[in-house]
């Protein structure tokens, strides 16, 4: 399940790259289109928004790829006896991906959770095994299973 799990966010986070380029690519077609037909004040305004969507465009970019490369790192062949990047965690009947924080997902018909080292959970599951317990806000979770 956790290789199933790996590949999934895997896609998912290279499917975000391939549009966040492709969005990055369009406005740079734009911008060197509208350069060569237009001139005065609205061509510099329209050239300045591109510009600034584009600014914002490779900071997702680049979020995302850091994303891919934490993911990059796992191998998904190593069994943990404690929690660690790549562990697959079964706490409170649910199951957490320690690797980077992506949506949740459905694998098998289990949700799955993908959970980063330094959220507030993953900080506190981080080097513990089965049976180890903590609370955040309020809510108990218990270790049921590490892999």
């Amino acid at each position: 399940m956790k290789q199933q799990i790996h590949q999934y966010y895997k896609q998912l986070v290279q499917d975000r790259i391939d549009v966040f380029q492709d969005m990055i690519s369009g406005l740079t077609v734009d911008a060197q289109n509208d350069a060569k037909g237009s001139a005065g004040d609205k061509h510099e305004t329209a050239l300045s928004m591109m510009h600034l969507e584009q600014e914002k465009l490779n900071h997702k970019l680049q979020e995302v790829l850091a994303q891919k490369a934490i993911l990059d790192k796992i191998d998904t062949t190593v069994l943990h006896q404690k929690v660690a990047l790549g562990s697959l965690v079964q706490s409170n009947g649910m199951w957490l991906f320690v690797s980077t924080a992506l949506p949740k997902i459905t694998v098998d018909g289990q949700t799955v959770f993908a959970i980063s080292p330094q959220s507030p959970l993953g900080t506190k599951l981080m080097g513990n095994g089965v049976g180890y317990s903590t609370e955040i806000n309020g809510k108990p979770y218990f270790i049921e299973a590490v892999n």
